[in-house]
């Protein structure tokens, strides 16, 4: 489920105002019909039939023109509204928001409905759509193209076509010298009985073998430059000479390419700076300390690149090195069933990135699921670092690893 927008004091004035927005309904009481009409408004929001992509808002103590009413929002105004979630006529139950909002000098009601990652919306088993500035019933047409939305937000996002890129952006070579001998057993190779364009489509790295479009999967792990077709594709690397964001950059570098290309860059980056100091005095065998364990670092990296989000961003994955500590930050919150407060607890993981978790493993670019920040921990307590914090916000996470005290 994506996840909620909530809308400025501002925003929400200029919906109150503009009578003919699609995107809200005007009640000036909730007694009579306004509570059926306020049902329909919301099942036809959560629809989004004009792809909007944006939450609906009912006001609740508004008249149809925009002035106020003056209807006192109560706290059983607001529990009767957000009871629209739950009372089971509203399916699939919608993602709702309800506040007491002061617009215009005066309080409001206002549910906030977010678009249905799964519609259609049903009230009463009718099929509400906005209409412009009016609601009504769906057609047939109108539920068909509610069912194409349905089955396309379905599929994750890398598992879905990327028109931009085509079947020879991507690298045969790396797909069959690299990949393949990783996805099948040796004996299914030997065979040697599909197709290229039914290999990659049993790797889910095209959409079908008679429609060889590249999946967002396809492209990150085999394009010569998956930039030109995803932008955010990369991971920026900044070494400070410092320890704050003002100090002087030392080295950047914009670490780019197919997945093990851009993988080996960053490594390359993080090598470069990791120090090593070697003790030949304290006991009969030398002893090696770096300033952070390697696999410390990869595993933060490659769970960044996983675990991102690649949809509706132009932002990069990026690797910031202080005099004092490293973060890795990444666009995207938790997803599924990690949230801001069970992040990084051992057992809890889920996957924004299926497809693209899986191209990484038969890669060899991460061993298993669900470890990676445990591995890390482990590696920092072996190397005398204190533990990475993580800095978790709905659209970001932060990992910060500092350095050891010793």
């Amino acid at each position: 489920m994506s996840t909620m927008m909530r809308y400025t004091d501002a925003e929400l004035e200029r919906l109150l105002t503009n009578l003919e927005s699609d995107s809200a309904e005007r009640k000036e009481s909730w007694s009579g019909d306004p509570p059926e009409k306020g049902r329909q408004a919301v099942c036809a929001f959560a629809n989004d039939l004009p792809d909007h992509r944006q939450p609906g808002v009912l006001f609740v103590g508004a008249k149809d023109d925009g002035t106020l009413s003056h209807v006192r929002a109560t706290d059983e105004l607001l529990r009767t509204l957000a009871d629209i979630k739950t009372d089971g006529q509203v399916l699939p139950p919608p993602t709702l928001l309800v506040e007491k909002r002061q617009l215009k000098g005066a309080d409001l009601a206002v549910a906030t409905v977010q678009p249905a990652d799964a519609p259609p919306v049903r009230y009463r088993g009718r099929i509400w759509i906005r209409i412009g500035p009016r609601r009504g019933i769906a057609t047939a047409q109108d539920e068909r193209i509610l069912n194409e939305k349905r089955r396309y937000s379905d599929l994750p996002f890398d598992a879905r076509e990327w028109p931009l890129c085509r079947l020879g952006d991507l690298s045969r070579a790396l797909f069959e010298e690299e990949y393949l001998p990783g996805a099948f057993a040796p004996e299914i190779l030997a065979a040697n009985d599909r197709t290229y364009e039914q290999r990659l489509a049993a790797c889910k790295l095209i959409v079908a073998p008679d429609r060889p479009v590249p999946t967002v999967t396809g492209v990150l792990t085999l394009a010569r430059n998956p930039r030109e077709h995803l932008p955010c594709a990369y991971v920026q690397f900044l070494r400070f000479a410092g320890q704050t964001w003002s100090d002087p950059v030392i080295d950047e570098a914009l670490c780019e390419g197919s997945l093990p290309t851009l993988v080996r860059r960053v490594d390359d980056k993080l090598d470069s700076h990791n120090r090593t100091s070697v003790d030949i005095t304290s006991g009969s065998l030398e002893k090696r300390t770096s300033l952070y364990p390697r696999t410390a670092l990869q595993q933060l990296v490659r769970n960044a690149v996983m675990h991102r989000t690649y949809e509706g961003t132009n932002a990069p994955a990026r690797v910031s090195w202080f005099e004092d500590r490293v973060e890795v930050a990444n666009p995207g919150g938790p997803f599924g069933g990690v949230t801001v407060e069970n992040f990084a607890q051992p057992g809890v993981t889920d996957y924004r990135n299926p497809n693209v978790a899986d191209a990484m493993r038969v890669l060899g670019l991460v061993q298993r699921f669900g470890i990676g920040i445990q591995t890390a921990q482990a590696e920092l307590k072996r190397n005398g670092n204190p533990p990475a914090q993580f800095v978790v916000t709905p659209t970001h996470v932060t990992a910060i690893v500092r350095i050891s005290p010793a």
